[in-house]
């Protein structure tokens, strides 16, 4: 019973130092943050593609991908802004299953958190100095944001954490957006009320101190669609739900209204070709109402080298061992789509 202990985990201060981000490349990341909040604040009018791998899980065939990505970027620049999916730490509904590279570097070896640390901050900075693109991550797990802060640009609360108290106040000291998506159960009102705390000044406890955040005015809403009573996906990106969202930002006194359009998960109930009508759907609504193209800023997709899902061990390189996504070639082909359709 109770707790075993297993490693003494390095701090962030320690795994920053043994791992720092070169210094020419920390101005590059700080130009990625402007550019990335000028969209939210307004300032610009770039759209936003939050894009990757449902979980990265191989440093090789992740590289391999946000490589790709970086050449349609260069080709795409003047309209869209491509934030790789970086997702090194998995929520399990269940608790079974892999729960991403900082549990599992090698995700048929047993878990390692030490390695992990390392090999998640390795890979985030492998694909912001290879690239030049900075990273999204989901914050899983409040305390461990402070190992990679300096290189990531984008930051999502998951479904099953837009309620936790450290999430929120968590986020309400981050310095670059906070996505917070609307919990399974659809409500978003708890969307918009995690909103509502994480733009507002804490005082709270964070790794052993009493710390005080400013408030981050970045903070926004992702809509991922619902699962009603009977497990049955509701989808939440309809031009009605745009636009009642819209309303709904408009009764509160919120910097910033934003929204980002999640085309997977409950939205697509997991069809992961359904990502590319429903990102075509979105970019209709949002040229059809001047309310919905302030309010959506991006969409956030799923995607890797190999279509779809396999399991643990199959060795497909390229291929998500967590949720389906798209394929590279269906993938082009839809970020060029987008980006003629904003």
């Amino acid at each position: 019973m109770g707790f075993h202990y297993i490693n003494h985990l390095p701090s962030p201060e320690e795994i920053k130092e043994s791992y720092p981000l070169p210094t020419e490349f920390k101005a590059l990341k700080l130009e990625r943050d402007q550019a990335i909040s000028d969209v939210f604040t307004g300032a610009s009018d770039k759209f936003l593609v939050i894009i990757g791998p449902c979980s990265a899980d191989n440093e090789d065939s992740v590289s391999d991908y946000v490589n790709r990505l970086a050449k349609v970027q260069e080709k795409t620049k003047d309209r869209l802004i491509l934030i790789p999916r970086i997702y090194t730490n998995k929520p399990r509904t269940t608790g079974e299953g892999y729960k991403g590279m900082l549990h599992q570097p090698d995700p048929e070896k047993k878990p390692d958190m030490l390695e992990g640390l390392i090999a998640i901050r390795r890979m985030h900075m492998k694909v912001l100095t290879e690239t030049g693109l900075s990273t999204a991550d989901e914050m899983l797990y409040p305390e461990n944001l402070t190992y990679l802060d300096d290189v990531m640009s984008y930051i999502a609360i998951g479904a099953r954490s837009v309620e936790n108290q450290q999430h929120r106040l968590t986020s309400s000291a981050c310095d670059v957006p906070v996505g917070m998506k609307n919990p399974t159960s659809g409500d978003l009102s708890v969307m918009l009320n995690s909103v509502v705390a994480a733009q507002q000044a804490h005082d709270f406890t964070y790794r052993g101190f009493e710390v005080k955040s400013s408030g981050n005015p970045l903070a926004h809403t992702i809509l991922r669609g619902a699962v009603n009573k009977h497990g049955q996906c509701i989808p939440n990106y309809h031009f009605e739900d745009l636009f009642l969202l819209h309303e709904m930002y408009g009764r509160r006194n919120l910097a910033n209204p934003a929204c980002i359009v999640d085309a997977n998960h409950s939205n697509s109930n997991k069809k992961y070709m359904e990502q590319i009508r429903i990102s075509k759907e979105v970019l209709h609504s949002r040229r059809h109402a001047a309310e919905i193209s302030s309010l959506v800023k991006g969409l956030m997709i799923e995607s890797y080298i190999e279509p779809g899902a396999q399991k643990v061990g199959d060795g497909c390189y390229g291929k998500s061992i967590t949720d389906p996504c798209l394929g590279w070639e269906a993938s082009e082909r839809l970020l060029y789509e987008i980006a003629e359709l904003v």
